[in-house]
């Protein structure tokens, strides 16, 4: 049963390994035991760790969800798909907020559709995030669709009912994220001979923030045992910058030690761990590959800032480091090697070219444009050869970033705000934090950054927000 794999042309290949892509929504990189975190409780996911590769310089490609998970499935960069806000996010400030398209196009061959030719099976299981039902996961390539509709997040909450038009409601007051597990393990055991893409992009952590009452009551006693109850929680900050929050300010958390968002997460590592241990019964463990990622940076700066993403700056919505640099665990067994870190800058449109490659068929560049296979880092690489990272988020975040672009090359990282034309400009290996802008003492490095910023956006013709006619100067005080 678990045998060579036949392509779609019936030609029998060597063993092709299935997949296992879990993508966590708002999970922050400092989010897991093993990234740091001393509040939260991820056992699993360590393991997870443990047995496989964890990158340090991982980034979605946007600090919002929609433009990443487009730039997952397509790979390319989301200014390039037209995809560069959560859709159905529209807002203003001092700019007019730019127009993106509210689907991911038919045109674009999704990576479901790619696998096809190796004789893929492609299951989507979670939240899809990416259109009306006319761009639902079954019209890009996937043969099943359970929960991937156009919400983006559970509108009616996570217990049953959940009210959703792609899953049917469970039990009263069944979980969201058990239920989702329970219908992944029962695809992967009624696997066939041909491999499998199982797309798994969890509801969790984002809000509502709701978890069962009995792990809600285990981090409460947690924090006064840590003696959090004690220390300050949060900070409150400058107003927000867009016009429907104009009146609220920003309330950034300093530390972790939210217990329903810690019960969450505690929730989500055990449905990993049931999806690890479904591996091992079957015995399809050693063929697949199982990647561990998120979506944007923790929500810690507005809608109850449930975690903080410290040591780096601000989280969801935000061009900084906590918006975008996530968490990523890969496990290959065979091929990389148990327990290893990699430090080389990767981002989301990375993982298109590298199941192509895993799966050993041909590259299609005219699609995955923007992205490097990452399998010369997983067999013990170093670096990728790459010109730099780049984001575009020519937005309003209801988190409280503003609109800009950014590019990291090596070290250092240049966002450019497009409000003012202010440049920040920081060196991640020294200063992780951004806190000390070298633009002024660095203006030859700042200077070819932004240059180089400016011609991609050229290249992909991004939209770059206009001034908001309406705007009322000092209106944010």
């Amino acid at each position: 049963m678990f045998g060579k794999n036949r392509n779609l042309t019936g030609r029998v290949d060597v063993d092709r390994p299935n997949f296992i892509f879990i993508l966590i929504d708002d999970m922050g990189c400092r989010d897991l035991t093993c990234y740091g975190s001393t509040f939260y409780e991820t056992p699993n996911i360590d393991r997870l760790a443990a047995e496989g590769m964890l990158f340090t310089d991982a980034y979605a490609a946007c600090p919002v969800c929609s433009p990443t998970r487009a730039s997952i499935l397509t790979g390319r960069y989301p200014a390039r798909v037209g995809v560069t806000n959560f859709i159905g996010g529209h807002t203003r400030g001092k700019l007019v907020d730019a127009p993106y398209i509210d689907h991911l196009p038919l045109e674009e061959v999704c990576l479901a559709r790619a696998l096809k030719p190796g004789g893929y099976h492609a299951w989507h299981v979670g939240k899809w995030h990416l259109g009306q039902e006319a761009f639902y996961p079954e019209h890009h390539g996937f043969d099943v669709n359970v929960g991937g509709c156009h919400w983006g997040m559970p509108e009616e909450g996570y217990f049953s009912p959940w009210g959703m038009p792609t899953l049917q409601d469970g039990p009263e007051g069944e979980y969201l994220t058990d239920r989702l597990t329970d219908e992944a393990i029962r695809l992967i055991r009624g696997k066939d001979e041909d491999p499998f893409f199982l797309y798994l992009p969890y509801y969790a952590v984002h809000i509502p923030i709701q978890a069962k009452a009995e792990l809600v009551r285990k981090y409460q006693a947690k924090v006064k045992e840590m003696g959090l109850d004690r220390v300050r929680t949060f900070e409150e900050g400058e107003p927000f910058p867009c016009e429907h929050k104009k009146d609220q300010r920003v309330i950034r958390r300093v530390v972790q030690s939210d217990p329903a968002y810690a019960a969450m997460i505690e929730t989500l590592d055990g449905n990993v761990g049931r999806i690890l241990d479904t591996l091992e019964e079957t015995g399809l463990a050693e063929n697949t590959v199982v990647i561990f990622t998120s979506d944007n940076g923790g929500l810690a700066t507005a809608e109850g800032s449930p975690t903080c993403n410290a040591p780096y700056a601000e989280g969801k919505g935000w061009m900084y480091e906590g918006g975008t640099r996530e968490p990523l665990l890969v496990r290959w067994p065979g091929h990389v090697k148990p327990g290893s870190r990699c430090s080389a800058p990767v981002t989301s449109p990375d993982f298109y070219p590298t199941l192509l490659e895993m799966a050993g068929l041909e590259p299609i560049p005219e699609q995955h444009c923007d992205g490097m296979s990452l399998v010369p880092l997983l067999k013990g690489g170093e670096r990728l050869e790459r010109e730099g990272i780049f984001w575009h988020y020519p937005h309003y975040a209801n988190q409280g970033g503003t609109p800009g672009s950014s590019i990291r090359a090596n070290d250092y990282k240049l966002i450019e705000f497009f409000e003012d034309g202010r440049l920040e400009l920081y060196n991640l290996r020294e200063d992780p934090g951004e806190k000390r802008n070298l633009a002024d003492e660095m203006p030859e490095v700042a200077r070819d950054l932004r240059n180089r910023l400016a011609a991609w956006r050229e290249e992909i013709e991004a939209i770059v927000p206009e001034p908001n006619p309406e705007f009322e100067p000092g209106s944010r005080a």
